[in-house]
């Protein structure tokens, strides 16, 4: 056999696994967590920066740690430029999921030195925000709305639950949904940039523990989503490892519960959710309880998704 018809054979053999291969899509958006975790460390708690790659528009989901996050961001190369105009330019409004400190104490403290933009969340978060932080006996008032007087920094952009808004100076667009937290409601916000979308999801309980259908309301809104390959990554949190009771949960997830809510989005979306980024946020310290909860999780990975554990201040590209 002569070397061509050897060459010729070899390529008719590849063609299948050729035919067959998965090509990874092209990264949509770039996010820059500046903090990660759940509870009581103050200086890594839920704030990520998202924007469509190529961009340096970027909003801010939830605004626990911000200041401390960004020198992260920045000692890790995600970002080139000052802390200052990390701060200033690059972060053009937050999207706060509810008012609990874990979620806002980067937004309040780093309010003298930020400029001005929007805080876009549901109704009764920016009232929370409004009547109880940014009031002249906490804080100041750094909002244009409440107290006087009034500085006239931030501006709150309320969210209709099932109405895409246009996000100011980004070119992205969000639609939120109601959560179920314990005794409050927490916020998902779906995010659009072009044809593309991302899922952020503030901290959440089951619906099978808050007796709720929100959860399940999310997953029927996303699933054509999902069954389209156009979400490309769901922000979840999990908080605790399964060993937490079911009355000390205080609306948080754990690896079952997670997975029993993957396996409804599964079943709405009618295919495989394979290879989902599913990006995990939130999780509790000691230390101990985030490795059991990642273990367990692994071991429950029966659907195969894609489970992401974001570093604080390192770039992800989904």
């Amino acid at each position: 056999m002569n070397h061509h018809r050897k060459l010729s054979l070899f390529v008719f053999l590849l063609l299948p696994v050729l035919a067959f291969a998965q090509v990874k899509p092209a990264a949509s958006f770039r996010i820059v967590p500046l903090g990660v975790l759940g509870g009581a460390d103050e200086s890594n708690l839920s704030a990520y920066m998202l924007a469509p790659k190529g961009s340096d528009s970027y909003i801010c989901l939830d605004a626990g740690t911000i200041h401390t996050g960004i020198a992260k961001a920045i000692a890790a190369h995600s970002f080139s430029i000052t802390a200052e105009q990390v701060l200033k330019k690059y972060i053009k409004g937050y999207f706060i999921s509810h008012a609990h400190l874990d979620h806002v104490a980067g937004l309040i403290m780093n309010s003298p030195d930020d400029s001005t933009k929007n805080i876009y969340g549901l109704q009764s978060t920016l009232q929370t925000i409004k009547t109880h932080y940014f009031t002249w006996d906490n804080w100041a008032n750094f909002a244009d709305n409440g107290e006087v007087p009034q500085l006239k920094k931030y501006h709150y952009k309320t969210l209709e639950p099932g109405v895409e808004t246009g996000i100011e100076n980004t070119g992205m667009q969000v639609k939120v949904f109601p959560l179920s937290h314990a005794n409050l409601t927490s916020t998902a916000f779906l995010v659009r940039s072009k044809d593309s979308y991302v899922l952020y999801l503030g901290d959440t309980g089951a619906d099978e523990i808050e007796k709720s259908q929100n959860l399940h309301n999310l997953w029927a809104a996303v699933a054509p989503l999902v069954k389209a390959r156009k979400l490309k990554a769901i922000m979840i949190e999990v908080s605790f490892p399964n060993e937490q009771p079911d009355k000390s949960l205080f609306g948080h997830l754990t690896p079952r519960l997670l997975m029993n809510e993957m396996a409804v989005l599964g079943k709405l979306t009618g295919a495989s959710l394979k290879g989902l980024n599913i990006v995990v946020t939130h999780l509790k310290p000691p230390y101990k309880s985030i490795v059991m909860i990642k273990t367990q999780l692994k071991a429950a990975n029966k659907l195969q998704l894609n489970l992401i554990y974001p570093q604080q201040g390192k770039a992800l590209e989904l």
